[in-house]
């Protein structure tokens, strides 16, 4: 088992909130499914003396298969913020796709299931219950990745070449800040506006200008939480907005706030 050293708290809306409430952890899988999952993640959390906590999250462009006793689950992508309360004492295991990953798995559109959950028996049949039990049943954490990659192993769909050039396409996103139209991806990868639509439709679920916009805003966010003194037509620049306005739209768009009225409620 191979620890991630990833301490990212991107999407993860006011993170130092939660600090010592809950225990956040990520791991890599199999090799074999890499191109599928980005990896896996555990949370874990005793609140049994304390008020229950509320968690928001500005969710990434991935489905995730989220292991929990009795509400084993495939989460699509929120379109807006997503909200998960602790209390008691728990802990869950996570699959975190790759943006292409879940598709060949399911091998319906990803568009069907922004906004939605489904039972995980409802894409890997009735053995998720056996699943369920024995990961958090186990104590080894290795134990518990092992036993995932073992169960994902065994359904290891065909290749399909669509999953990384859909993956490579979202890095760029992420990586390259002053991409922030779907024109600049049609150029950099030679496909077509409505190919490039096609594609997140079916395999991500959220429309490549849905995406950049969320990246950018998990950047705004997260500078806004590490630093309340903010040059906002400077950070605005910086993330490749043409104005302040547009900024703002987008941050508000998404997060329900104005980014300044966000930093005054931190």
């Amino acid at each position: 088992m191979q620890p991630i050293e990833d301490r990212s708290t991107k999407g993860i809306l006011r993170a130092q909130a939660g600090d010592g409430l809950f225990r956040l952890s990520r791991y890599e899988a199999a090799e074999p499914l890499r191109s599928y999952v980005q990896h896996y993640w555990t949370v874990e959390w005793d609140l049994r003396s304390r008020e229950p906590y509320t968690q928001k999250v500005l969710s990434h462009p991935n489905v995730n298969f989220v292991l929990e006793k009795g509400k084993t689950r495939i989460y699509g992508i929120w379109d807006k913020t997503a909200v998960q309360v602790l209390e008691g004492v728990g802990r869950v295991f996570g699959v975190k796709f790759n943006p292409g990953g879940f598709h060949p798995f399911w091998g319906q559109p990803l568009s069907t299931l922004t906004e939605r959950s489904i039972g995980a028996e409802d894409v890997f049949g009735a053995a998720v219950l056996e699943l369920e039990k024995e990961v958090l049943s186990a104590d080894d954490l290795s134990e518990q990745v092992g036993r995932m990659d073992r169960f994902l192993l065994d359904r290891l769909p065909e290749a399909d070449a669509n999953v990384e050039l859909v993956n490579r396409i979202v890095a760029k996103m992420a990586e390259e800040r002053d991409i922030v139209k779907v024109d600049q991806l049609s150029d950099r990868f030679a496909l077509g506006a409505r190919t490039l639509q096609r594609l997140f439709d079916r395999y991500v679920g959220v429309s490549p200008k849905g995406v950049i916009q969320r990246f950018r805003m998990h950047e705004v966010a997260e500078r806004i939480e590490k630093d309340k003194e903010i040059d906002w037509a400077d950070l605005s620049a910086e993330m490749g907005y043409y104005d302040q306005a547009h900024l703002i739209r987008d941050f508000k768009a998404l997060l329900g706030k104005t980014p300044e009225e966000y930093a005054r409620d931190l």
